[in-house]
């Protein structure tokens, strides 16, 4: 934006200062066009070292502190001796005090660091008066607060029933397979239930209770220092009871009170409710940082920089809109930097001290809606980024047998090694140990002796494990090209996944590590031009600069686009008046923005246009772009709903002054190091540069890129463990954007993973542990006698061939390579939410035969050769008895299951190519021996013996174990285990198997891939019956399994951890809850307690074991079906207790707003988890049907049965076991 004018037509000076977590960066253009740039701390200090003792009070520095004469004078040491003096040129402080060389000299106002830091670009003294300034911000304060839980926590007002949602959150455990579960707290202190109902269509269901309100409101004696949070279900169709509760709390005389309904219009009641607890969290520290640094400005204009790349006046400014800003700065300095070098297409890639964020520009950086910041869900705009923990802090060790570098960092303090501080070996020593960085021009001191010294630790750390110590250079290079690894992942996160080629882009490589590694991770994606900023280390500062302010005017719509189409025009003329009444005469009317998806689908795809649309264009640009991104066109037939709609009103923006460069250099023989105070660059051998006018450095690689030198067995092991993880992540990440079900985008109950050709797991994407450990049996079933080719494709769902029960379809496809050698498996299972059955989601609670549960599917070739067979399968879903009721949503899926098998057979082939296939199995072996190596240690530590666990199902059927540990390993036998059941409770032989899986990576507490090492050495008994049922030709005469899939796993996994005497018994069902009619069938599985452990208490409202799916939002549950939420609580006191106690368990009731069927499949009924060591049990479970004149009939573990409009369901699922007296 042009800078506005003063007196006598001089600018004012434009200053731009970004405040990080550890350091603040500025830029500044004074009224003459000269830029000034400095770096400091952002508590608001610079600091340096003393280098020299001169005499008469004086000392010289290392760094220079400052431009001009006496600019420091009145800083203050921490002994609170004032600077008297300042000689810029010989860098000289005058400062009493007894001061050695070397010593440490940190000096400040007690200013806001961007005061401090535009005093020193515009040379005002303390006392002085500033310049004219326009004056820009960017700040990290807010996300350190939520990182760090140093804001306000204040009280909640949410709709009575929902009081703990933001503790049980969408009930899924953070870590897969960790036991001791730890689940963030909320940010508020006190929680109140508000009694009001407002419906999806925004009827008052319940007037607002306001008498109650009052007194709940006395009760808390509010302070005017209170922040409070309102968050009522639906109000996103109506906000006014939200509105009347925030006039009331005002009027009790609240602070800062943050309605959800005035941050997003969102649907979605739990992010929606994260969003305002955390902007009202951070109101006090974000209000006290702005007053801060206006104040001393002298009351001049501040911008302040949003998430979304965009400014806003201070007076605007939310506290949430801050969370991303610096980043977002970077992002669109990137993008400008980009431009000016005149490319279209940016990757930007920024590495710090902690993490390294990259994201993909085409003509504008792209937004997201939702982010993930510590422990909160906001919903606000923000660039879309991905962040990956590795930078220059990231940590590099021998852990858990193999080499690793991140994601812990050494932070600050110590920080690396080279700090002198005592530090770990880190990235930023392995690069100053090659040569990548000078110490001498680093700004603080570094010692390379102290680098060198930790690199001897991780040596001897090797040495000590048995593996290869390398010569320290091939060490220091593996070590690097692991953190390379993971950066050039992050970037095809954020390109190959979304369906855009990153060779298509140039990379813009900024932050203080980022042109360091920029050549190594461009190699790594094919691209040949890179372009690194003169003000790379200060790049999100500048992209202050260029960016502008902006204003988002957002309307939920939630309608068929045939029915938006007739007011399209007014609607947007409404928000595009919005906008430009927001900006002022200066604004335009930049872009719109709808958000749109298919009818029945959670996910949703943007599209943008420039100028007003009509509704044929939104459907033809809605066809295009599914198509792009998914590979194929939205099925027929089916109705496009647009979300929300986005207008965006912007200023006019200021043009980019392009930069010429001059002539290619020759490409580079050897590394070669380009540094200066705000940039080092690495230049590696075969890359040209060419230098702009402006002090960029564009960098250019023609050919091939280098081959990598031989590693060590430790790097190549870790190098291919990253790949081989990121295969699988690709294909699940590919699995969840392309398939049609809910089940797939939204619970994410689906899993991808890769086995050698024997058929034994390698590694999986972290989904669902019920799935993974089955996938080894599934392949191996299914490869018995069969001769597999090229361009096969195998779909089974049958439990005899590794299946779990039928909704989980997997698809399995061979890797041949070079003459025909099979390599490797990839294969995914995926639940299907709907495949026949005589009940809707083909769950049938009382089915007897595994016919009555759905389609059965034998191994088929779904493509044989490269020719699909799609017509056969669709023929046997829509003939047998009880056929699919939703044809065309299982082929859709089936074609998003092929297509990742195809993504993940084309990634396994493009690791054989430059490593060849030696390599590729090579490094598979070596991850079972990782695995088989931490078992084998894990079971050193107990002694041989013999340990049984005993339990019994709900209708008294017995799960048994018994584990017996001696010299040749590990035998867990179910000798005692139940005959096969009557009914759907039997589990196959790979159920069974995923549960030791499980078991045996949980015990080994290694941050190990799940893989089938696990299981050398460990030999699983399995008598025929319950556990391991007979399956005939003829699926009417099968064993019925969907209850052994849910219900008995869990059991086993609890009977398993008892043995061991690891874990209390957690709730050990999935509280299987389905109700539907012939046109809709809804599916959820319900958290509970875990069981306590020794030393921890058990997690409340969460799932265990075996499956880890999210729960469905109220506010989407209520709009997609006509049921109506009535509590979404913990059950307080139902976990056990003990020394350490179980955790609660849930409670949710559900109303009826049109007859249906209902069904239950559910266990932990009829006796409760068990305690362990003394501890109690926890609470059994419970089902009640609450008919409409109110009476309440109790319902077994196990039943179908019909309601009628009005009747309510009410769930209490189990407490986890306690542990210890």
């Amino acid at each position: 934006m042009p800078a506005a004018r003063r007196e006598g037509g001089r600018p004012p000076w434009r200053v731009r200062i970004d405040t990080g977590g550890t350091f603040t960066d500025g830029w500044a253009l004074d009224p003459d066009g000269r830029e000034k740039r400095c770096k400091i701390l952002s508590s608001g200090v610079v600091r340096t070292t003393v280098s020299a003792l001169p005499g008469d009070g004086w000392l010289e520095v290392a760094a220079d502190l400052g431009a001009a004469e006496n600019v420091l004078d009145g800083f203050l040491a921490p002994d609170g001796r004032a600077v008297t003096g300042w000689m810029p040129g010989a860098r000289r402080v005058r400062l009493e005090g007894d001061y050695a060389v070397g010593d440490m000299l940190e000096l400040g106002t007690g200013e806001e660091a961007p005061v401090v830091a535009a005093r020193l670009l515009t040379a005002t003294r303390l006392g002085e008066r500033f310049p004219p300034m326009e004056f820009r911000v960017a700040t990290t304060r807010g996300t350190n607060a939520l990182l760090e839980g140093t804001g306000a926590a204040g009280v909640l007002f949410v709709t009575e029933g929902f009081e703990d949602l933001l503790r049980i959150r969408d009930q899924r455990r953070p870590d897969l397979f960790a036991l001791r579960q730890d689940r963030p707290d909320p940010v508020f202190a006190r929680v109140v239930g508000v009694r009001e109902r407002i419906a999806p269509d925004g009827a008052v269901l319940r007037e607002l209770d306001e008498a109650k309100l009052a007194a709940d409101l006395a009760g808390l004696a509010l302070a005017g220092g209170e922040v409070a949070a309102v968050a009522l279900l639906n109000s996103y169709a109506n906000p006014a009871h939200e509105r009347r509760v925030a006039e009331m709390l005002e009027r009790a005389g609240v602070r800062h009170v943050s309605p959800s309904q005035d941050l997003t219009p969102a649907m979605r009641l739990l992010p929606r409710a994260e969003t305002a607890v955390a902007n009202a969290y951070l109101a006090p520290i974000m209000d006290g940082f702005v007053r801060g640094v206006e104040d001393p400005l002298g009351g001049g204009p501040v911008s302040l920089m949003t998430s979304a790349g965009a400014l806003k006046p201070s007076g605007n400014y939310r506290p949430v809109d801050s969370l991303l800003s610096g980043p977002a700065g970077g992002v669109v300095g990137a993008q400008a930097a980009g431009r000016a070098a005149g490319w279209r297409g940016v990757l930007s890639f920024d590495m710090g001290g902690t993490s390294t964020d990259v994201a993909r520009i085409g003509d504008r950086p792209r937004l997201r809606y939702e982010q993930q910041i510590g422990p909160v869900r906001v919903l606000v705009p923000a660039v879309r980024m991905e962040t990956v923990a590795a930078g220059g802090g990231s940590i590099c060790q021998w852990r858990h047998g193999g080499l690793e570098v991140g994601p812990e960092s050494a932070g600050a303090d110590p920080g690396p090694a080279c700090y002198g501080r005592g530090g770990p070996l880190t990235v930023t020593d392995v690069n100053l140990l090659l040569g990548c960085m000078d110490p001498s021009r680093a700004g603080i001191p570094l010692d390379p002796g102290a680098s060198r010294a930790a690199l001897a630790g991780l040596k001897e750390s090797l040495r000590a494990a048995g593996a290869e110590a390398a010569d320290d250079e091939r060490l220091l290079e593996g070590l690097r090209a692991i953190a390379v690894e993971r950066m050039a992942d992050a970037i095809r996160k954020v390109s190959l996944r979304e369906g855009y080629d990153p060779s298509d882009y140039g990379l813009v490589a900024f932050g203080g590590a980022g042109p360091q590694h920029a050549c190594a991770v461009a190699e790594k994606l094919a691209v040949r031009d890179i372009l690194v900023p003169s003000d790379a280390g200060l790049l999100s500062a500048w992209g202050l600069d260029r960016s502008g302010r902006e204003e988002i005017v957002e309307r939920l719509v939630l309608a068929p686009l045939e029915e938006l189409s007739g007011r399209l025009d007014g609607l947007l003329a409404e928000m595009e008046a919005e906008a430009l009444a927001a900006l002022g005469a200066a604004g335009v009317v930049a872009r719109s923005l709808f958000e749109m998806r298919l009818a029945g689908q959670d996910s949703t795809l943007e599209l943008e246009f420039a100028a007003r649309v009509e509704g044929a264009m939104l459907a033809d640009g809605f066809r295009a772009e599914y198509e792009k991104l998914y590979g194929y066109a939205p099925p027929a037939g089916r109705a496009v709903e647009v979300v929300a709609v986005r207008v965006v009103g912007a200023e006019r923006a200021e043009p980019v002054e392009a930069e010429s460069f001059g002539a290619w250099s020759p490409p580079a023989a050897a590394r070669v190091l380009r540094q200066d105070v705000f940039r080092t660059c690495v230049i590696e051998p075969g890359w040209s540069v060419a230098e702009g006018e402006r002090g960029s450095l564009w960098l250019r690689r023609e050919g091939a890129a280098r081959e990598s030198a031989g590693w060590s067995e430790a790097v190549e092991a870790e190098l291919f463990r990253c790949r081989f993880e990121n295969v699988v992540e690709e294909m699940g990440e590919l699995l969840r954007r392309t398939a049609i079900s809910t089940n797939v985008k939204e619970r994410l109950d689906f899993s991808c993973a890769l086995l050698d050709a024997r058929g034994r797991l390698v590694v999986n994407a972290p989904h669902i542990p019920v799935h993974l450990g089955a996938l080894g049996e599934c392949v191996r079933k299914v490869s018995d006698g069969r001769e597999w080719k090229p361009g096969d494709t195998v779909v089974v769902n049958h439990p005899a061939f590794g299946g779990s029960h039928l909704p989980d379809i997997t698809v399995i496809s061979p890797v041949f390579f070079g003459d025909g050698r099979l390599v490797a498996f990839v294969a995914n299972r995926a639940h299907h939410a709907e495949l026949g059955g005589r009940t809707p989601g083909s769950m049938p609670a009382t089915a007897s035969s595994l016919g009555e549960e759905g389609v059965v599917i034998p191994p088929l070739l779904l493509v044989d050769g490269g020719t699909d067979h799609v017509a056969e399968i669709e023929a046997l879903l829509r003939g047998g008895p009880f056929p699919s009721r939703a044809v065309d949503d299982n082929l859709a899926d089936l074609a998003a299951q092929t297509a990742a098998n195809r993504h993940g057979v084309k990634a396994v082939r493009d690791l054989c190519r430059p490593a060849g296939c030696e390599a590729v199995t090579r490094n598979m072996e070596a991850l079972f021996a990782r695995a088989a190596s931490a078992m084998a240690a894990t079971l050193a530590t107990r002694p041989d013996g013999r340990w049984t666990g005993d339990d019994a199902m709900d209708d008294g059927t017995p799960v048994r174990v018994t584990v017996t540990a001696g010299r040749h390993g590990l035998t867990v036998d179910f000798a005692g285990s139940g005959a096969v059941h009557p009914g759907n409770l039997n589990a196959t032989p790979a159920i069974v198997r995923s549960a030791v899986l499980y078991v045996m990576r949980v015990w080994t507490e290694d941050d190990l891939p799940l893989n089938e090492g696990l299981l050398e050495g460990v030999e699983i008994r399995l008598p025929a019956g319950i556990l391991n049922p007979e399956f005939a030709a003829d699926p009417a005469a099968c064993p019925a399994v969907v209850g052994g899939n849910v219900e008995t796993s869990q059991r086993v996994v609890d009977v398993l951890l008892d043995a061991l005497g690891l874990q209390a018994n957690s709730q050990g069902t999935m509280n299987n809850f389905l109700f539907g009619t012939e046109r809709f069938g809804f599916y959820e599985t319900l958290g509970g307690g875990s069981g306590a452990g020794p030393g921890w208490d058990g997690m409340s409202g969460t799932h265990v074991h075996m499956s880890n799916t999210a729960v469905t939002d109220p506010e989407i549950l209520e709009w997609r079906y006509p049921v109506r939420v009535r509590e979404f609580s913990l059950r307080r006191g139902s976990g056990g207790a003990g020394k350490w106690r179980g955790g609660d368990g849930l409670r949710r009731e559900i109303e009826f707003l049109e007859p249906m069927t209902v069904s239950f499949l559910t266990q932990r009924r009829v006796r409760g988890p068990h305690g362990a060591e003394g501890g109690a049990d926890g609470a059994p479970g419970a089902q009640v049907l609450i008919r409409a004149d109110g009476r309440a009939e109790p319902l077994a573990p196990i039943t179908s049965f019909e309601v009628r409009p009005g009747e309510r369901i009410r769930i209490d699922t189990p407490g986890g076991g306690g542990w210890g007296a």
